[in-house]
């Protein structure tokens, strides 16, 4: 497992999206793996198709061909989602969340100790944190890339784990894999990463990068250590299992 991932097609591309705001959408691109993303408009370029956020030229998604199954007409246009009443979905519990973070880990090849690490930095597990900037939600996500990677409603749980999961799973491949440069983007924007081609210096930035990741390596660590545990009773057990047909326990 890479901090494991096998591309999704729906991811590539997406981390533009962080500090792009959104124009009011005029098409939907339905991608081959299910996936939606809304654009303002479409162009093939050099054998890559284009989709444009806005109705500018400078902020697009490219797509291979392939990737993509059709288009669709939007009659209006998309609205940011809307801060939703509590409900029975915002009570998570932890197995709940330890559940959700299994699947979303299993469909992006992501280790769910890096998922857990990053809804624990986010939101420490709050599905209704809003953040001063108005990232909502786990795994805190803006209103512009939540729509962007069709999330309808970043306080339902699962709406937002599969978004926020999908959204790192793109930054990892734009980085070829560098988990530091792949959390700096998913807190301060792939634009602020590649405008200083590193982690930018930020103090929020960096301390964040280097939280995750030392709760990332501390998760690891743990499981790591309880694998070993309990192939060490299994040791145990056999071995004890062995002498007991020789040697009859003795009653404490």
């Amino acid at each position: 497992m890479r901090i494991s991932k096998q591309i999704g097609v729906a991811a590539m591309g997406l981390m533009a999206l962080t500090l792009a705001v959104l124009a009011p959408a005029a098409e939907q691109a339905t991608l081959t793996n299910g996936f939606a993303l809304r654009c303002d408009h479409h162009a093939q370029v050099e054998g890559r198709v284009r989709l444009y956020l806005n109705a500018g030229e400078n902020n697009y998604i490219e797509l291979h061909p392939d990737e993509i199954a059709g288009f669709q007409q939007l009659a209006e246009p998309a609205l940011p989602p809307a801060q939703s009443t509590m409900g029975a979905d915002a009570q998570l519990s932890q197995a709940d969340l330890e559940e959700m973070l299994a699947e979303a880990g299993r469909r992006h090849n992501l280790d769910v100790d890096l998922l857990a690490s990053v809804v624990k930095a986010e939101s420490n597990g709050n599905a209704r944190a809003v953040s001063r900037a108005g990232a909502r939600g786990l795994m805190q996500l803006m209103p512009s890339t939540a729509a962007g990677l069709g999330v309808d409603d970043s306080f339902k749980p699962g709406e937002n784990v599969r978004g926020g999961s999908t959204y790192l799973d793109a930054l990892l491949t734009r980085y070829h894999d560098n988990l530091a440069l792949a959390l700096a983007a998913y807190n301060a924007g792939p634009a602020a990463v590649d405008r200083y081609h590193g982690i930018p210096p930020y103090h929020e930035t960096r301390a964040y990068v280097a939280r995750v990741i030392h709760e990332f390596n501390h998760r690891v660590q743990a499981r790591h250590g309880a694998q070993a545990h309990r192939a060490g009773l299994a040791r145990t057990g056999s071995a004890g299992l062995s002498q007991g047909a020789i040697h009859s326990p003795i009653a404490q």
